[in-house]
């Protein structure tokens, strides 16, 4: 399986840099067997069937792009911090430009928020705040942008409007720095339409990381090592979704970040509470355990977000899925449109 055969050619054009207005009216690919539908977010009241629990990732993304300063005697510079995930020590972030950032330095990002470099490495740094707890969200919330993913950044800066697209509905605990895109395409009124429906919902918590940008750099892909992130299933969830597998509904993941962790979660074969950092690998070959089926925006070409859908449908299927919403002009990545795929 090589790291050629996930590839494809996807026109520029096909970039969503702002997301659809309201967020349930972007298109929807429902795929499942060998049919393809072209159908909208909103049609989900028609397809989703009473007794089918949908899994939510509750996770909240954090404003992680920083812009500060540095001072050394009368010399001033700018650097740009883009963090990573909280450790003992402090957050490790990236920075720019990083190779000019002592250890013990200060940088100032505003008039309450500035940070220590603690630690250095040829990659990155870990930075300890001045403010924690509350008092930190606080600060982060006023100074901080949201870390919108590598190719719309490239075409445009974070704005305003980025605080609520880039955000669920649902996100209650923050720590991520990537947001779990097939979850925005939810509002209250299609959750509130859909739970009246007897659909119901679980949320469990997966703080999708940076590394979920990274390319794959492998031609053999089973030997790629994936990222880890941090998440959490409760007991609650976990029995809410084996209830809901006893009694003959659906599982459904909203997003590949839910999937990957019930799937994690679920790796003696029966789905129990689970908290830790996963890096589980899913492509072509993979059992799956607890999902049947997923809701998920549209992949890069040779991620391994790619593989992770083709195991579920099977490579020759995605090919053609993929083909077509390419032909329809369908809009990809973090603020694209959605597809529904049902082996």
């Amino acid at each position: 399986m090589n790291l050629s055969d996930f590839d494809f050619d996807l026109p520029e054009a096909l970039i969503a840099t702002r997301p659809a207005r309201p967020r349930t009216a972007a298109r929807l690919l429902l795929a499942e067997g060998d049919s393809i539908r072209d159908l909208h977010v909103y049609n989900l009241i028609d397809i989703f069937r009473p007794g089918d629990r949908l899994v939510l990732n509750n996770t909240r993304v954090i404003p992680a792009r920083l812009f500060g300063t540095r001072q050394r005697g009368d010399a001033v510079a700018k650097v740009e911090i883009t963090l990573l995930e909280p450790q003992p020590q402090g957050w490790r972030a990236l920075a720019k430009p990083l190779r000019k950032v002592q250890v013990g330095e200060v940088i100032r990002f505003s008039d309450q928020l500035s940070a220590t470099v603690a630690a250095k490495s040829e990659t990155d740094l870990v930075l300890a705040f001045n403010l924690t707890g509350d008092d930190f969200d606080a600060a982060l919330n006023a100074a901080g942008a949201m870390p919108l993913p590598p190719y719309i950044a490239a075409k445009r800066a974070a704005d305003a409007q980025d605080n609520t697209d880039y955000q669920t509905v649902f996100a209650r605990h923050a720590g991520a720095v990537a947001a779990p895109t097939a979850s925005l395409h939810f509002d209250a009124e299609l959750l509130a339409a859909l739970a009246a429906k007897g659909v119901t919902f679980t949320e469990v918590t997966l703080h999708v990381g940076a590394g979920t940008f990274l390319p794959v750099k492998v031609e053999d892909v089973t030997t790629h090592k994936m990222h880890a992130e941090w998440g959490q299933v409760t007991a609650q969830a976990a029995a809410e979704i084996n209830a809901t597998r006893s009694a003959g509904g659906r599982i459904i993941p909203v997003g590949t970040t839910a999937l990957r962790l019930i799937e994690s979660a679920a790796v003696s074969g029966k789905l129990a509470a689970w908290e830790g950092t996963t890096d589980i690998f899913i492509y072509p070959g993979y059992q799956f355990r607890v999902t049947d089926a997923l809701m998920t925006n549209f992949h890069l070409p040779k991620s391994t977000l790619l593989m992770l859908v083709s195991a579920l449908m099977g490579k020759p299927r995605m090919d053609r899925i993929y083909a077509h919403a390419v032909q329809q002009g369908y809009r990809f990545f973090s603020y694209g449109d959605a597809s529904l795929l049902i082996p």
